[in-house]
């Protein structure tokens, strides 16, 4: 019997760990605006599933956003989001390595602003951060275990 062959990620291939409520620390490694990206800060990224979507929420800032799985290779999820405000577009691409309930790796920002006379973009921000993060609830974060 012959398999259809799809075009992008699996999101079966996305690792169970992935999901869950993270802290997220970010220091910003390099920009062409440091007036425009913060040095440092730190999130609350809430990583959820139903059925073939993923979306990402911060519950402190409100932001949510539907993620788009780039690349899984073992432990390494590679994800894109892209959000619009007023007029500007803000890309995410974001690198990371699961270790139990950690995560290393790195967030690159491209914030794009639009003219609303024609639509042209006036001005392209990047940076990039490098990030840590830290599980906070979600399946792979187990209880201590109960001695007898």
């Amino acid at each position: 019997m012959a398999e259809t062959l799809k075009a992008g990620v699996s999101i079966e291939s996305v690792p169970k760990a992935f999901f869950g409520t993270w802290q997220v620390d970010a220091q910003l490694e390099k920009t062409n605006n440091y007036g425009t990206f913060k040095p440092v800060s730190r999130d609350l990224w809430n990583l959820s599933r139903t059925g073939d979507v993923i979306k990402l929420e911060n519950p402190f800032t409100r932001a949510s956003a539907q993620v788009e799985i780039k690349h899984t290779e073992g432990n390494v999820v590679v994800f894109a989001k892209t959000s619009s405000f007023d007029n500007k577009i803000l890309r995410d691409t974001v690198t990371i390595r699961l270790n139990g309930d950690t995560f290393g790796g790195y967030n690159d920002i491209v914030l794009e602003t639009v003219s609303l006379y024609d639509g042209h973009i006036l001005k392209r921000d990047t940076a990039k951060y490098l990030i840590k993060g830290t599980k906070l609830a979600g399946t792979s974060v187990l209880p201590p275990e109960i001695k007898k």
